[in-house]
């Protein structure tokens, strides 16, 4: 049987949220905002600009809006025994494969070190009841084959980024054995998502985000890597799984503190080349791409699919909107936000959409 988030479990629940001026992050503050819930958010300010937070409206809808960094634990700290969250969602990061290259150490001191400082805070807080720390399905040692890894599959990491992300998993599973695996502790899972697409995104060395800045400027779309695989996802699916998973941790039911996938259907992957025709078609005015290979690039995986069974079987969820249709809403925010709507508006009611589409 589907799974359903509860939304009046989130009323009046205070959440400490890190990364809200991220894409995910002001997503998932929104939709937790219309549920009810009070939001503290800690995050740097955005790396760009527009931006999802800017032109949405995340930090008005928050309950605080701290502007730190995770490497500065006493405001951290400081800022968590604040709001006395009774769930804590990990999302801040630095997100990018590409760099990651330019940017090696300050990408492990972001992503394993702020993981660290964020679940060394919260373990003086005794009003939290679950913690979600979200990572990434690049976290697993790619062999690339067609094999759609497994949470029990190997980690490890090519390239910098996956390499951090695989260690904040251990890093997580040792504070957990470690710390909060006392009664009365709180729950702490992982939390391992897809490529995920949707409105807001303009983040660089993105797909989507350079297919429409490409379509909107009339320019043609190069691609570097064709032929990658990728579990494309809108970016609501895995929020649904991240907010599922905490409801099951505050309810106290057992065997959830552990990592998840959350995935596009049967774990199945498209092809970069595939997804930007696709968008390319979905936009219209001549639309275009081109393969362009040719390129000296850094390493990243050609082939990579996930396996979201557990998350089916156990909590129940599985994803809502397949590949067209998540390409299909980013598109429909772009032209809003193109033509100058009320992006606020705009995005609550894609989760609207969403969330009825559960029920």
């Amino acid at each position: 049987m589907e799974a359903v988030v509860d939304a009046r479990q989130w009323n009046g629940k205070r959440v400490f949220l890190t990364g809200h001026t991220g894409f995910k992050g002001g997503w998932l503050s929104l939709w937790l905002s219309r549920m009810g819930a009070e939001v503290h958010g800690f995050a740097l300010d955005p790396l760009r600009s527009p931006s999802l937070c800017e032109v949405a409206g995340v930090a008005a809808a928050q309950a605080s809006d701290v502007r730190a960094d995770l490497a500065d634990l006493p405001a951290l700290t400081t800022a968590m025994t604040r709001a006395r969250p009774d769930v804590l969602f990990h999302l801040a990061a630095q997100p990018l494969v590409r760099e990651s290259y330019l940017r090696p150490l300050e990408t492990f001191q972001t992503n394993v070190m702020g993981t660290l400082h964020v679940l060394e805070a919260a373990r003086g807080i005794d009003s939290i009841r679950a913690i979600v720390v979200v990572t990434t399905d690049k976290v697993y040692h790619n062999r690339e084959w067609e094999h759609p890894y497994r949470e029990v599959d190997r980690l490890g990491g090519r390239d910098p980024y996956s390499a951090s992300k695989a260690a904040a998993e251990l890093a997580t599973d040792a504070y957990r054995a470690s710390f909060f695996s006392a009664a009365g502790a709180a729950r702490v899972s992982t939390a391992r998502a897809g490529n995920v697409i949707g409105g807001g995104d303009w983040s660089d060395d993105r797909l989507v985000p350079g297919c429409l800045e490409a379509f909107e400027a009339g320019e043609t779309v190069k691609l570097r890597n064709p032929d990658a695989v990728r579990p494309w996802q809108h970016v609501l699916d895995p929020l649904h799984g991240y907010l599922l998973l905490a409801e099951r941790m505050m309810e106290g039911a057992g065997g959830f503190v552990e990592s998840w996938n959350f995935g596009p259907e049967d774990g199945n992957g498209a092809r970069v080349g595939e997804v930007a025709a696709m968008i390319a078609e979905i936009w219209g005015e001549g639309a275009s791409v081109l393969a362009d290979p040719g390129r000296d690039e850094p390493h990243e995986a050609g082939l990579l699919k996930l396996d979201s069974s557990k998350a089916r079987s156990r909590l129940g969820w599985r994803p809502r909107w397949g590949l067209r249709k998540s390409l299909e809403k980013t598109v429909e925010w772009h032209r809003a936000f193109l033509a100058g709507e009320d992006m606020s508006a705009v995005t609550l009611r894609q989760i609207e959409d969403f969330t009825g589409e559960l029920s």
